[in-house]
């Protein structure tokens, strides 16, 4: 016999006897009868008041709330909501110490949140803010509605020591604790760490969620990268249905579908990915014309043949926007079934895809391009190392092919640098692990020429794809579509740059944002080899726009491309996808479905997934940095300073690249503090100061892998 669910506990609506403030349930009572002036008869009857002494109270209470600027009152007994004009939408953040922030678009400065106007609302909601008061430093607010939900799923430790069982969130910033109901516990006890789904979301009051997974089972660092993905708000799991569409899709290559397709099984095709690449989605082909002109390939997998838009595969894409790349795992966008073997250009397999066909004359200029479905048969899987090594020993399995592919993809490299393109190569942390699962070794990754090949021909691709769907020419109605956009630098982290450059003495010849790339290009070129050349380039990023997705073209300012989209990995992007389909529409009924405003609304969905998803895996790697240093409590170490804040100094360690703090109060000889202006800390007695790039030397002093911290201290 099936238990039916409890309901969430409902205050009870009368306001002299309501736990909930009346202002709350004021405003509940105008927002179901929105655009309506209701008379205090009416009130009453729908907080349920009887009693005249009651009556009067809550008359009162009106009056009190119009000089307030709550409620605006139209006749001698009618009142309505105050317009929404001192109330804005945007989104919550919420610091360990309970109190939150929302970012509003509108608004200079963040509005400040107290605990206890805070609702249920939990850090990364979208809400709306009723303004309560402003100040010099800052603007206070109340939260009144959640608009949109950042989590379904929350990790935390299950609490007996009330009449209600509730779980108690891992993370403080997620600030309200969530109410278990006895029959969905799913067998926890006191103490036990779970997965929770979050089931009821009532307008105030606690939330209620129901246990959806046991943790005491998994390994330490499966329940923590579970914490990553709930906080987060990224699905870890795929539903029945989506798991079934996958394994039901027929991967067979059909005679009929092939009527529609350029047939390249019969040309050099092969991929490049690194060694431990389960998925492969791109592939080169390479053809000499009887022209003596060059023909490259670039293959992308047709994942848009097996994912129909409005599926439950289509569906379940889009919410995760992005396959998320953790430390020691990937959460994918798409099951398995689909990335690993239905669409992955494996070797010696026939495979759909989707290309973009470059004819390069003898200088290597293009002049004839295609793009159109096709059918490959990749010849050969290299790695990157592999093809570094050919590369370099200009000898080894199709080496006159890699050589030649070597010379375009530098061409025009250098075509982008000149143009204006940054030319940055960032520093990213690499783990490698034991049998168990625990990080034995830190690598940097380093950009070579095999990858700078791939990621040429990847990037022309989606230049290419971009520009014939977005550039105007005769005949052609430009459809609404999805370009990768990246904004010029803001000026006040121009400046910020510019105090950094002093500190080491640098500078460059103009600041202006149309020109800081070229500049910086310049100065990296300079100071390359240096201590500090992977750090300014950092900081050189610090400085630039984010990416985003957006339906209306302002260009790529890092790349120096006037269109640009994302076409070449729809296997991990969904906005890959539907360029994918756009350009379908392009090529044949040249019927584009898709509204402007429904795009746009995508794109800024998986804007932001890509946004949580870089949180994500920042996050993993922090964790296991802590793991990776847990024997080396008490050593000391060499260091740079990365970071500087009103709490500390951050330092990255030389010997294992991982990055602990030194708060403030532990930095020894002097009361140090943080200058904002200068972005240092300066002793206010020896004036002895700490900037950014300082070498250091550190001793470790704790581990917190929970908290994703490691605390140094200063020698």
């Amino acid at each position: 016999m099936s238990r039916k669910k409890k309901k969430p506990h409902n205050s009870e609506t009368n306001f002299i006897t309501s736990k909930i403030p009346f202002e709350k349930l004021l405003f509940k009572l105008f927002s179901n009868h929105p655009n309506k002036i209701l008379s205090h008869k009416q009130i009453c009857h729908h907080l349920k008041i009887k009693e005249g002494a009651h009556r009067k109270i809550l008359f009162d209470k009106l009056l009190e709330f119009t000089q307030n600027g709550i409620v605006k009152r139209t006749g001698h007994s009618e009142f309505s909501l105050t317009k929404k004009e001192n109330r804005v939408i945007g989104s919550l953040s919420i610091a360990n110490s309970g109190v939150g922030f929302v970012s509003v678009s509108s608004e200079e400065k963040d509005v400040f949140i107290s605990p206890h106007n805070m609702g249920n609302a939990m850090d990364g909601d979208q809400v709306e803010v009723r303004f309560l008061k402003s100040s010099g430093k800052r603007v206070e607010g109340e939260i009144t509605l959640v608009t949109e939900r950042d989590k379904t799923h929350v990790v935390g430790h299950v609490r007996f020591n009330t009449k209600q069982p509730r779980l108690i969130p891992d993370n403080p910033k997620l600030g309200s604790e969530i109410l278990i109901g006895e029959e969905f516990l799913f067998g926890a006890k006191h103490g036990d760490r779970v997965v929770a789904k979050i089931v009821g979301w009532p307008e105030y009051g606690k939330l209620w969620g129901e246990v959806v997974e046991l943790l005491s089972g998994k390994s330490e660092h499966d329940s923590e990268m579970l914490s990553i993905l709930c906080y987060n708000g990224i699905p870890f799991e795929f539903p029945k249905e989506v798991v079934e569409s996958a394994q039901n899709i027929d991967a067979k290559i059909k005679k009929e579908e092939l009527k529609n397709r350029r047939d390249f099984k019969d040309v050099l095709t092969f991929t490049i990915d690194p060694n431990d690449a389960k998925d492969f989605d791109d592939a080169l082909s390479y053809h000499i014309l009887d022209n003596g002109n060059i023909e490259v390939g670039i293959h992308i997998a047709d994942v848009g043949h097996y994912v129909q838009p409005g599926s439950p595969l289509d569906k379940e894409a889009q919410k995760r926007g992005n396959s998320v790349y953790l430390a020691d795992r990937v959460i994918p966008m798409l099951p398995e079934e689909l990335s690993n073997v239905v669409c992955s250009l494996r070797p010696n397999e026939d495979k759909y895809c989707f290309s973009v066909v470059l004819e390069f004359n003898n200088s290597f200029e293009i002049v004839n391009e295609w793009f159109g479905k096709t059918r490959i048969h990749s010849d050969h899987r290299f790695t990157y190392e592999e093809v570094q090594e050919i590369l370099e020993n200009k000898q080894g399995k199709y080496s006159e092919e890699l050589l030649s592919l070597d010379l375009i993809a530098k061409k025009y490299r250098s075509k982008r640098m000149l143009k204006g393109a940054l030319e940055i190569e960032s520093e990213e942390v690499r783990f490698r692990f034991d049998e168990i699962g625990n990080p034995n070794q830190i690598t940097i990754k380093s950009s070579k020429d095999s990858h700078k090949l791939i990621e040429e021909f990847m990037l022309l691709a989606n230049k290419k794809v971009a520009e014939f769907i977005g550039k105007p020419r005769k005949n052609h109605n430009v459809p609404f579509s999805v370009y990768r956009i990246h904004d010029l630098p803001d000026p006040a982290k121009i400046d910020q740059l510019k105090v950094f450059l002093d500190k080491f003495h640098l500078t460059l010849n103009s600041f202006e944002p149309k020109y800081i790339a070229k500049n910086l290009n310049l100065l990296f070129k300079k100071i390359k080899g240096s201590a500090e050349s992977g750090f300014i380039q950092s900081l050189a990023i610090r400085t630039m726009a984010k990416a985003v997705y957006d339906v209306e073209n302002i260009g790529h300012y890092g790349l120096s491309f006037e269109y640009y989209s994302h076409f070449t990995s729809p296997i991990r992007r969904y906005a890959d996808l539907l360029i994918h389909r756009i350009l379908v529409e392009e090529l044949t009924t040249k019927k584009h479905i898709m509204s402007k405003e429904k795009l746009q609304g995508i794109c800024k969905h998986i804007s932001k997934t890509e946004r949580k998803a870089t949180e994500a895996e920042r996050e993993s790697s922090k964790y296991f940095q802590t793991l990776f240093v847990s024997e080396q409590i008490g050593e000391t170490f060499s260091g740079v300073v990365t970071g500087i804040a009103e709490h500390g100094l951050f330092v990255r360690m030389n010997e294992n690249l991982c990055e602990g703090m030194v708060p403030l109060q532990d930095i020894p000889g002097d009361r140090f503090y943080f200058d904002q202006n200068a972005f240092r800390i300066i002793g206010a007695r020896t004036k002895k100061e700490y900037n950014f790039g300082d070498a250091v030397t550190v001793r470790i002093v704790e581990v917190k892998p929970k908290k994703r911290q490691i605390d140094l201290e200063l020698l």
